[in-house]
């Protein structure tokens, strides 16, 4: 408040420093190595003084192409350009030259105060759009689109200059494949992902990579929902079992398992919360449901939860949820806890950011292109559950394939991974011989049945990184948990 009571009035200048921005013009136009000491985070579009951005943005192209930009060689270009008075004319320029010679040394530091003053100048412009949009909402958007929209704007301004890498030079792309194959080395030659908790998958596909994307389809009934359930608990419970081993790890340690969040756009969170405290007390969650519990079960199931109190694993059951809200809330999640994995289930039940003429394939399309362009910014691995086509059903081989996927042409497209859930004890239940008519062949099924039961099949049909290929894994109808499978190599 001011001497005289009154309330402080907004700035009717935007932040800006005229002086450094000149000192940063004459240090480049003194000496052009300059340039390369600034980086290439700053823009012509960050100068307060657009004549100002007007000479940098000609600096950086004349330089960029092996040409001398001093007074004399920018006074030419401009002149050639009748532009030389818009600049204010070659006095300036020799004013910008003459006062930088004891400047080149300060900038970066010039390059940094500027860009920090244009990065508070868009900070208040997004604020003053905030307001607005709130002021007069647009027709499309209610409350909850307009704050995931400013979360939008923000994160956006938040991450400038941070996803826009450019090119980077091989040896730094070399360091990191390097990296991630001491990372396999590390673990006995095994994976160099995120480990699943499945050896077997893990060894096909070598963990779950950052950057990916990963299509897990299956028909209903398959357990796609229960196989992604485990892969999030087998990710977070071996974090947890980390973190207390080290509750105070070394600056250099890799930790073990991740956060993860799972967008559960069908089941609601108690609903997914019971598979997992099924799994893990052992106890049918049909009896955990209706209460159908002796005393001893009710103190395991205590005792699990307990245990699973602290588990990093977070649930978001909105239902319809549009990909900018789910992007927005997945960016939002690793500013404030982390991330690692990142489930979708599943990807039918997402919307688009605005319903398309075209149908909807093509929102598909925009959908599963968000959903790799946000795996790539957060740099997680991204697996996203996906409904097969009742083609599926009409085949004698009830095996899938990649025309299985609904919407399959930009889903495949998109994928770096696609894998299906493939149990042949579904489909052989709904072929039971009459026993009556048929006792032989009644029998058996009876046998092939007894023997198929606890058997499942990850189907890898596309891998970029690796071969495509099955994957044996046991299955537990009990507790609706895959596992890993015994067998001889």
């Amino acid at each position: 408040m001011s001497a005289d009571g009154s309330l402080p009035q907004p700035l009717s200048v935007p932040p800006h420093d005229l002086t450094a921005e000149q000192g940063l013009l004459g240090a480049i136009l003194f000496d052009n190595d300059a340039m390369s000491r600034v980086g290439d985070r700053l823009k012509a579009h960050h100068f307060y003084d657009p004549v100002h951005g007007r000479i940098y943005a000609a600096c950086a192209e004349m330089i960029s192409k092996g040409k001398l930009a001093d007074g004399v060689t920018l006074r030419e270009r401009f002149m050639r350009e009748s532009a030389l008075a818009d600049i204010g004319g070659a006095g300036y320029l020799l004013t910008l030259h003459e006062n930088a010679a004891r400047m080149t040394a300060h900038a970066r530091d010039y390059a940094d105060v500027i860009y920090e003053l244009a990065i508070r100048r868009d900070l208040i412009r997004v604020g003053n759009e905030i307001s607005f949009s709130a002021t007069e909402p647009p027709r499309d958007l209610d409350a909850q689109g307009q704050i995931e929209a400013a979360e939008a704007k923000l994160y956006a301004l938040a991450e400038q200059g941070a996803t826009s890498r450019g090119f980077s030079a091989f040896s730094v792309a070399l360091e990191a494949s390097i990296e991630s194959a001491a990372n396999a080395f590390d673990n006995g030659g095994g994976i160099s992902g995120l480990a699943t908790g499945f050896v077997d998958i893990d060894r096909k596909l070598g963990g779950l990579h950052k950057s990916d994307l990963i299509i897990l389809a299956g028909r209903p009934g398959m357990g796609k929902t229960s196989l992604a359930t485990n892969i999030a608990y087998n990710v977070a419970r071996a974090r947890l079992a980390y973190r207390e081993r080290n509750p105070q790890p070394e600056e250099d340690d890799k930790p073990e398992g991740g956060i993860v969040a799972f967008f559960s756009l069908e089941m609601s969170a108690e609903q997914l919360a019971t598979r997992l405290l099924s799994d893990a007390a052992e106890i049918e969650a049909t009896k955990i449901r209706t209460g159908d519990i002796r005393k001893d079960e009710y103190a395991r199931l205590a005792e699990k939860a307990a245990e699973l109190q602290a588990l990093p694993l977070h649930i978001d059951e909105t239902g319809g949820l549009s990909i900018d809200a789910l992007m927005a809330r997945a960016r939002r999640l690793q500013r404030t806890h982390g991330l690692d994995l990142l489930i979708i289930d599943y990807l039918q039940l997402v919307t688009a950011s605005a319903r398309r003429s075209e149908g909807r394939v093509q929102e598909v399309s925009e959908i599963t292109q968000n959903l790799k362009a946000l795996a790539k910014e957060l740099r997680v691995p991204v697996i996203a559950l996906s409904q097969l086509s009742r083609q599926v059903e009409s085949r004698d081989n009830k095996r899938p394939q990649l025309s299985d996927l609904r919407e399959s042409g930009s889903i495949e497209q998109d994928a770096d991974i696609v894998l299906f859930v493939y149990r042949e004890h579904y489909y052989e239940m709904m072929a039971k011989p009459d026993i009556e008519k048929n006792p032989d062949a009644h029998r058996e099924w009876v046998l092939r049945t007894g023997r198929i039961e606890r058997e499942a099949e990850v189907i890898v049909s596309k891998q970029r990184h690796g071969a495509t290929g099955d994957v044996k894994l046991s299955f537990d109808g009990k507790f609706t948990r895959f596992g890993n499978l015994e067998q001889r190599y």
